[in-house]
Formats: C-alpha cells, sequence, structure tokens
C-alpha cells in the first residue's frame, strides 16, 4: 500500500518565514512585543488544526496550480512550525515579562533561521536530519 506524502508549495512556506522575519523587526523597532503574535497565533493554528491563515492568504496570490511549486515536505515543515512556535512564544511571553534579553535571545533565533531559510539553508531540516541519523545508528549499531 502507497503512501500519500503531504506537501506544501514551496511560496507558501518562504511566505510564512518572510512574515515571522518582519513581526520580529517591527517588533524590534516598535517595543510592540504583539507583532509576535501574527506568526505565532498562524503557527499554532497550523499545528493544532493544519490550517495556517498566512498561508492560506498567500495561497490566493499564486499564479500556477499548488502541484506546479516545488513541494516542501509537509512533515519537516510541522517539525520546522514547532520550533519557530515555541521561539515565538518564549520571546513573546519574555518581552512580556520583561525579561527581554531572553526575548531578544529567542527571537533573534527565529528571524535568523527564518532569514537563513528563505536564502536556501533549513537549518530545522538539518536539525531533524540529523536527530533521525542519530536514532538509526543507535537501533542498527
Amino acid at each position: 500500500m502507497s503512501q500519500i506524502q503531504r506537501s506544501i508549495p514551496r511560496p507558501l512556506v518562504k511566505t510564512n518565514q518572510t512574515v515571522i522575519v518582519i513581526s520580529v523587526l517591527l517588533t524590534w523597532a516598535t517595543d510592540l512585543e504583539a507583532f509576535l503574535l501574527v506568526p505565532l497565533l498562524a503557527g499554532l493554528m497550523g499545528l493544532v488544526f493544519s490550517f495556517n491563515p498566512i498561508m492560506e492568504v498567500a495561497k490566493r496570490f499564486l499564479k500556477k496550480p499548488t502541484k506546479a511549486y516545488i513541494p516542501e515536505d509537509w512533515e519537516q515543515q510541522q517539525f520546522n512550525q514547532k520550533i519557530a512556535v515555541a521561539c515565538l512564544a518564549i520571546g513573546y511571553i519574555s518581552f512580556v515579562l520583561g525579561w527581554n534579553v531572553v526575548g531578544y535571545i529567542f527571537t533573534t533565533l527565529v528571524a535568523l533561521a527564518a532569514f537563513i531559510a528563505i536564502l536556501g539553508f533549513c537549518i530545522g531540516c538539518f536539525i531533524l536530519f540529523q536527530w533521525k541519523q542519530y536514532q538509526y545508528r543507535r537501533i542498527h549499531g
């Protein structure tokens, strides 16, 4: 029995990453941590309901059918989104509590990872690959 592989068109993934970077930059520029809620809540919705409103809006602007774009693996993107949501949540909560150093650390991490991914290297993908390699080596000696 074949397994259906779910995917997300690359432009939608890049749009989501761009929104993360812009939200972090706006937070830094204005000292309004509320900007972090945009990618944070969208990411949470994507993880919990498989519905990311940022990607849904961006999908309306695609010029070709979704299958015509380079696909990004859905499971890999879910892993990446978990990391992004965790960093955004820690950053947001830290700023709200006045722990600005922690807020800057975690928002820098997520913005840098998103920006590097936009440029073509996925840090989350690398982390997941290394984790799977470690698990394989541990089981198969």
